[in-house]
């Protein structure tokens, strides 16, 4: 059956279907009906519609499957959008410095998380979309410098580095595998919410270096949301606990 066109090739006016017929019994409906807007997808778009479904929106597998790069698919998949008018402004990845990936190393055969972290990234072109305890989208790309991270949800510099994953699991090993998240936006640190039991606290005191009775800055929704991604600790209301898959990685 040939693929419904929504232009026309005379004119490139918009097409509409005139009628509808049942081939089993004959009947003929005679109206004026929409076509839909995915049959305003030409071929190309339409196969990588295909592709991005059958793989689960993975556009890993995607590149694999067609055979294109990273800001290929992301483009293409952003046309796709715009065609169907789903596209927002501020959804989904910004446009921000491409990092050439094939330049960047890491160690796959690591079990530290800030290792563990990058490679996935890197098998991911460098940006992802994580989610946090509530759902809120994160979008979480390398930075420049190849050794820190930024995220739309992170707006502080300098730029977290990879190291500080292995900051939150080094304070996890020591509490048997699970610890509070803690609180920054209302308690200094010291206090019972923001001690060093806590990873907001563990991180502002071991990887900031900041002294007891400072303010900090409270990044570990955004943070919990990687190690979850990553398979690493399960972010859990309240607190963070190793998974099973990196206690037997360790």
């Amino acid at each position: 059956m040939t693929k419904a066109i929504s232009t026309c090739p005379a004119c490139q006016g918009k097409l509409y279907i005139a009628s509808l017929a049942c081939p089993d019994c004959g009947m003929e409906l005679k109206n004026t009906f929409d076509i839909s807007s995915f049959d305003t997808l030409d071929n190309e778009k339409f196969a990588f519609l295909l592709s991005f479904l059958r793989n689960r929106g993975n556009l890993k597998n995607v590149q694999t499957e067609l055979q294109i790069s990273y800001p290929t698919a992301k483009r293409k998949l952003d046309e796709i959008l715009i065609a169907l008018d789903l596209f927002e402004e501020d959804a989904g990845f910004s446009e921000k410095e491409e990092m050439d990936m094939r330049n960047w190393f890491t160690d796959h055969t690591s079990t530290k998380a800030s290792e563990i972290i990058k490679t996935k990234l890197k098998e991911n072109g460098g940006r992802v979309i994580v989610h946090t305890v509530r759902g809120l989208p994160c979008e979480i790309y390398v930075a420049a410098d190849g050794s820190s991270f930024e995220s739309d949800k992170l707006p502080i510099k300098p730029a977290y580095r990879f190291e500080v994953f292995d900051t939150i699991v080094e304070l996890l090993k020591k509490q048997n595998g699970r610890a509070r998240k803690g609180n920054g936006r209302n308690y200094k640190l010291g206090e019972e919410n923001c001690d060093d039991t806590t990873v907001v606290g563990y991180i502002a005191k071991h990887y900031a270096h900041k002294e007891d009775g400072a303010s900090v800055f409270d990044p570990v929704f955004v943070l919990a949301a990687v190690l979850e991604w990553a398979d690493i600790a399960k972010n859990e209301r309240g607190e963070l606990v190793l998974t099973a898959n990196y206690r037997a990685k360790m």
